[in-house]
């Protein structure tokens, strides 16, 4: 047996026990003399406590860093633990069906990898584990948004469509995941990486891991006490091994660990590979090319996902730009798909062909997309709008969009990228009409 499945309703964490004393203690760093252990943590070890693991520290994970699956096994020392929890039982049950999804149809989706620009401290080391995690998921073709600012994202930020999500370093949920719907693809992997991200798993508004499950992620790893950064998972390993080597997400999750009978656990079934297909074994490429063939004989909309992966591969290669805008130009999944025209649009404005960017957002926009592709391509063409000196189109995009999203967390700014537009266009009584929206959404000193 190499997989146990913890459900809903079982506890999460074991609590510390002071009475507990062990001679190795005074072996191990202050901070570590604890027997804490998230409970899913401590049943992985439990091949080690055969052979007397002590309680007290972290135990060395023994199959941390391995690139072959099969080695994660008892007989090596580890039993890959899982839950199935969440919010509610819903939520919980939930998780396999997205999976299943996922497995069935392909992971899809953007990335998006939130660091905070550290550059020499010892927390530097969260920072190159999402980096490399960022890096790895763009060459394998995914759109990938990488924020490297010391703030998390802003609620405004407009995350659309998400396949991975990994960041760090708020103590609860915030930013875009705080909105009443946030926009997770079925299979999304999300991951924030903070020291109590699992302290309370139940909650919808509480910590991480509950939230991001209440919000539609299916799978996510967290920390019920504090394990140090040395403690939690190496987050750019973990997405090698799900992604390059076809890992199940429990596989990934335990060879990412450098450390068992700790904090960590594992929230989604653990036998979900959406990038294993039916021979974990292939090279990435062939696997891709698989799903490709299978999503065009089923004609599945999700082709247009691996569309825009057959793109971003090439260009991650070094294919000329104007190879990919012929490809695109010429697929007729173009000209009905907004992320696709999105990236023609994306491409154009690299180029510095900006007309040519207009006409392919405009036209994303006439097709569906999601509230918050919405959001960012209308936004984006107002700006290359005003950009292109189209004044006048620029500032009736901006009133379209206030209309559409009357709850947008970011209304000062928006009225002042608007003011110099009224201003040019001798719009008088519009301009009075920013100035005073200005003046009452502008945070006042207090006297």
């Amino acid at each position: 047996m190499r997989y146990a499945t913890v459900c809903y309703g079982v506890p999460v964490k074991i609590l510390n026990d002071p009475n507990l004393s062990e001679a190795s203690a005074e072996k191990v760093r202050v901070e570590l003399r604890r027997n804490d252990a998230a409970l899913d943590s401590e049943l992985a070890a439990l091949p080690l406590l055969l052979r007397n693991l002590p309680l007290t520290s972290p135990a060395r994970n023994p199959v941390y860093g391995v690139t072959n699956a099969a080695l994660i096994h008892p007989t090596n020392g580890v039993l890959v633990v899982a839950r199935l929890d969440g919010p509610s039982v819903e939520i919980a049950r939930g998780l396999v069906d997205k999976a299943m999804e996922a497995e069935t149809n392909g992971l899809w989706g953007r990335a998006y990898f939130d660091l905070r620009g550290l550059t020499n401290s010892h927390y530097k080391l969260g920072d190159d584990w999402i980096r490399g995690a960022a890096e790895l998921i763009q060459r394998f073709g995914f759109e990938t948004i990488v924020d490297d600012k010391p703030d998390t994202f802003s609620a405004a930020f407009p995350m659309s469509q998400i396949a991975f999500y990994a960041g760090w370093y708020d103590g609860q949920f915030s930013g875009p995941f705080t909105a009443s719907k946030v926009d997770f693809m079925p299979g999304a992997v999300a991951y924030h990486l903070h020291s109590f991200s699992a302290h309370v798993l139940r909650t919808r508004d509480q910590y991480w891991v509950g939230p991001l499950l209440a919000k539609g992620a299916t799978a996510t790893i967290g920390y019920v006490e504090e394990p140090y950064l040395e403690g939690t998972i190496n987050v750019s390993a973990f997405f090698a091994d799900f992604t390059a080597l076809g890992f199940n997400f429990g596989e990934a999750a335990y060879a990412a660990q450098p450390s068992i009978s700790w904090q960590t656990t594992v929230v989604g079934d653990p036998l979900y590979r959406p990038f294993g297909r039916k021979n974990p074994a292939d090279h990435f490429g062939k696997r891709l090319q698989e799903l490709h063939s299978e999503l065009l004989a089923r004609k599945s909309k999700l082709i247009e996902w691996s569309h825009l992966q057959v793109v971003n591969l090439n260009l991650a290669q070094g294919y000329p730009a104007s190879d990919m805008i012929g490809y695109l130009e010429q697929e007729p999944t173009t000209r009905k798909s907004a992320v696709l025209q999105e990236k023609l649009g994306d491409i154009f404005y690299s180029r510095g062909k900006l007309a040519d960017a207009i006409d392919a957002y405009g036209k994303a926009l006439k097709l569906e997309m999601t509230p918050q592709q919405r959001i960012r391509v209308m936004l984006g063409q107002a700006e290359l709008l005003a950009l292109y000196t189209k004044r006048q189109q620029a500032l009736d995009m901006y009133q379209e969009f206030l209309k559409e999203f009357t709850n947008y967390p970011a209304l000062l700014s928006l009225y002042q990228r608007m003011l110099p537009l009224a201003q040019d266009l001798n719009k008088t009584t519009e301009v009075v009409r920013i100035e005073k929206e200005i003046e009452r959404l502008s945070p006042h000193a207090e006297k």
